[in-house]
């Protein structure tokens, strides 16, 4: 076994301490290979059905419903979920489980702070469910720690246990939720979770173990989420008589985007990370697979845009990939304090953002190419904030990384508003 991992001991107890105790809400890289081409603050919306409003009577965009914004929402916070879980997880096996690293605390203080956000939407819904709801998250995660000491110390019982509480847990929770929303069957939100509990173990395992793939793993993980979010905001529009329809193509285009775009942050920062942690090493295997991970998102994404735009399709991939590589250069800039590197790569970006506006707008004339290239500010200055906090080592790292992932949904929504927009969908 690796000697970091004979030397990992954590304590589930003390991570689960930790956890209660946080209450706050919330062109081509220098040196970098071409990457291997593969398939593969959240914003503030209201959850309460308005009676001004009805499918049938409502003049709200049909991505813009209530409906459509509660899944963009419940995707966006569980999708950032896995990420967050994935990375407080990773940080502790690579800190050897020391509870007391800034690291550590400050990835557990960031996945808390998600989970506080999750039970706070459902709280705005349904008031009385948001402790009961907060209580049972909070809960599983602790079963995700247990599984991870588990395999990280090879620790059958251990591992088996955990294994067993999380089963547990998939009925206890699919009855807390049917309590809540009657539409949603016990037995089938139980159901749901398997994919979630399964793939999250295997995200885990090849983080223990250090394998290559990890970061497809923990992406496969959060691309779960969007499945569950649809059924959640299903059940709640239902029970709340939301306007708009959630499975509506208006409201899958909108969700779609919000997963793949934050997604990239994840993975952005992800990689950036791996391949910091590994002193720019761009042959390690590790950072060898974050970047095929990421890669294979800005594939998925570009696929996206391809399905409705087929012509664009290539371009955007061009576009999209260079601005990830003027991203590599910051790092490598602040990582080696190189001060002209960084202004380079801020000029970079700078003119990226107008050359990326310029050709949104060549293929959805609906959206202006200087609000385009202006909604690009906050992700370029959110992403400069983690990757300075990272390189610097600092705790708030993953809550940085976060806030650059929560404006994701944003941006998804100004484009799938221009695409609907554009190709006069109307559900």
């Amino acid at each position: 076994m690796n000697k970091r991992l004979t030397r990992f001991s954590i304590s589930a107890a003390a991570v689960l301490v930790l956890t209660a105790g946080c209450s706050s809400g919330t062109g081509s890289p220098a040196g970098m290979p071409a990457p291997e081409t593969s398939p593969s603050s959240v914003p503030s919306v209201s959850m309460t059905h308005s009676p001004s409003h009805s499918p049938t009577t409502s003049s709200t965009a049909p991505d813009a419903t209530e409906a459509a914004a509660l899944r963009a929402t419940l995707t966006s916070l569980l999708s950032d979920h896995v990420w967050l879980a994935g990375n407080a997880l990773d940080t502790a096996v690579q800190k050897k489980g020391d509870l007391k690293d800034p690291q550590v605390v400050g990835a557990v203080k960031a996945l808390d702070a998600n989970s506080v956000a999750l039970a706070e939407a459902i709280g705005s819904v349904y008031p009385d469910a948001e402790k009961p709801f907060l209580a049972s998250w909070r809960q599983h995660i602790g079963f995700f720690v247990n599984y991870t000491l588990g395999k990280a110390t090879k620790d059958d019982k251990q591992v088996a246990k955990a294994e067993a509480d999380l089963d547990a847990y998939r009925t206890s929770f699919g009855e807390l939720i049917n309590s809540v929303i009657p539409e949603l069957p016990a037995d089938a939100v139980a159901e749901e979770l398997k994919p979630h509990v399964q793939s999250l173990y295997a995200a885990i395992d090849a983080s223990v173990a250090g394998k290559a793939d990890y970061q497809t793993k923990l992406s496969m993980a959060a691309d779960h989420m969007a499945m569950t979010a649809e059924v959640l905001a299903g059940g709640i529009a239902k029970n709340k008589g939301l306007d708009g329809d959630v499975d509506g193509t208006a409201a899958t285009v909108r969700a779609t985007l919000t997963s793949q775009l934050s997604a990239h942050v994840w993975l952005a920062g992800n990689a950036l990370d791996t391949a910091v942690r590994h002193k720019g090493d761009l042959k390690d295997p590790q950072v060898v697979g974050a970047v095929k991970a990421l890669d294979a998102n800005s594939v998925a994404l570009a696929k996206t845009v391809g399905s409705v735009y087929p012509d664009a399709e290539k371009p955007f991939l061009a576009s999209w990939r260079q601005h990830i590589g003027f991203f590599v250069n910051y790092t490598l800039g602040k990582a080696t304090k190189n001060d002209k590197q960084v202004a380079k790569a801020k000029a970079d970006l700078n003119a990226y953002r107008t050359s990326f506006g310029q050709l949104i707008n060549s293929v959805i004339p609906e959206l202006p190419a200087d609000a385009v290239a202006e909604e690009l500010v906050p992700h370029v200055h959110t992403l400069f904030a983690a990757i300075d906090a990272d390189v610097a080592v600092k705790a708030d790292y993953q809550t940085k990384l976060t806030k650059a992932a929560d404006h994701m949904p944003m941006t998804a929504a100004i484009l799938a508003s221009g695409i609907v927009a554009n190709k006069n969908i109307e559900s």
